[in-house]
């Protein structure tokens, strides 16, 4: 019988692993979530104090947006780049850089006098994360673990603008854009827990492929601000990406993983609910102040609430992801989806905007959890690393473009 329904999503069950080869080590879940979750308050932290951090910075708050935008896009990038060193590195390989790069970053973005140098410490953060990242979804191994995680992405994340609030008040906004650092505390646990020896290697790396996807990445994430030179861009470094592909099918991109329709799917879905969730993580309090004269206190505990609502939400929906099966999880995406913008969009009450931070989360975070496993899952063992970092650099596009499009919507920009 064979492994696709109609939808293209491989059968799953509540134990589905995501490679056949014989489990990794098992590090706890627990410590799968903090190597991984704190990134995401990190992410989230500059939500309510953008004003802050631009007018230290001497900038417009439109502006300063860029300092979510360019995290988003440098672990959208990183991510795939952390997963092929994985590939070649072995788990170690990828997990003392991403602690360098974190503390560097970290240590800049404290210090940083201008935007611009506070960008690349963020970007340093992110790229770090990314690894980090990358490292706990390629030992989650089943849907149930890999729902721990992004509940853990959707619960922190759910935090990360209160509590970047309530630390900016007690300390600086600095400090609130590097809790990311928690993570650091993780490591010792999963090293003596999972093997971080190097696979052998029997081909040279593909930089020019890796160049190639990272100018398509970046084009991509302009395309909300700059929209006719980014398409144009992209569109050229896509060919030139394409092509690369067919000349060299067993490179960084790999031409197997671009012919998986459930890969494909998979990515496409996960880019179009992240789209969705992080416009709204960064529109609804905008929404808020406009139409209600709530306190930024207020505005920030009701979206926690609902966002870890949600994050609940998500994780049981990841754990009963194998009895429900493959076509109610995909209605359940699709329609807590759909629901979430188009409910921001038509409501004349301010207090359904909240349910909306609910629905968002939702969808986005029950979907990274199964989406996963199944792109995961359709692609050959050998390339399962690399299918695990470009599935997350579709998911990271949509947390690029979202404060991108808020920005637009909000904004004015």
């Amino acid at each position: 019988m064979s492994l696709l329904d109609r939808t293209g999503f491989p059968r799953t069950t509540p134990g589905t692993a995501l490679a056949a080869a014989p489990a990794p080590r098992r590090v706890p879940a627990l410590w799968l979530a903090l190597l991984a979750t704190p990134l995401a308050a990190a992410a989230n932290g500059p939500v309510l104090i953008l004003p802050d951090m631009a007018s230290s910075l001497g900038v417009p708050t439109a502006t300063a947006t860029w300092l979510v935008t360019v995290f988003a896009w440098a672990m959208g990038v990183g991510t795939p780049l952390m997963a092929g060193l994985m590939r070649r590195r072995g788990l170690g390989g990828v997990l003392r850089p991403s602690a360098a790069l974190i503390a560097v970053g970290t240590v800049v973005v404290a210090v940083a006098p201008s935007l611009p140098l506070a960008m690349a410490g963020r970007a340093a953060q992110a790229v770090g994360g990314a690894g980090l990242v990358t490292a706990a979804m390629s030992l989650a191994g089943t849907v149930r673990r890999m729902g721990v995680i992004t509940a853990g992405f959707g619960t922190l994340g759910a935090v990360g603008p209160l509590l970047g609030s309530a630390i900016a008040d007690v300390a600086s906004w600095r400090v609130s854009l590097s809790v990311g650092a928690v993570a650091l505390l993780a490591l010792p646990a999963v090293v003596r827990r999972a093997d971080l020896s190097a696979p052998p290697q029997d081909t040279p790396f593909d930089g020019r492929g890796a160049t190639l996807l990272v100018l398509t990445a970046t084009a991509l994430v302009l395309v909300p601000r700059y929209p006719l030179p980014a398409v144009g861009a992209s569109l050229v470094t896509a060919a030139l990406l394409a092509l690369h592909v067919r000349a060299r099918p067993t490179g960084f991109v790999p031409a197997a993983l671009l012919r998986t329709r459930t890969f494909l799917l998979s990515t496409a879905l996960a880019c179009t609910l992240a789209t969705s969730y992080f416009t709204l993580l960064f529109t609804v309090p905008q929404l808020l102040r406009d139409r209600t004269d709530w306190s930024a206190s207020t505005i920030g505990t009701g979206q926690m609430t609902a966002l870890l609502l949600g994050s609940a939400l998500s994780m049981l929906l990841a754990a009963t992801a194998g009895r429900l099966g493959r076509p109610r999880i995909l209605t359940i995406l699709l329609t807590v989806g759909a629901l979430a913008p188009l409910t921001a969009l038509l409501t004349p009450w301010p207090a359904l905007l909240l349910p909306v931070a609910t629905l968002a989360v939702l969808a986005t975070s029950a979907g990274q959890a199964t989406l996963s496993v199944y792109a995961t899952q359709s692609a050959p063992p050998a390339q399962r690393a690399t299918a695990i970092g470009l599935f997350t650099l579709g998911y990271q596009l949509g947390g690029a473009f979202g404060p991108a499009v808020a920005a637009l919507i909000t904004l004015g920009a």
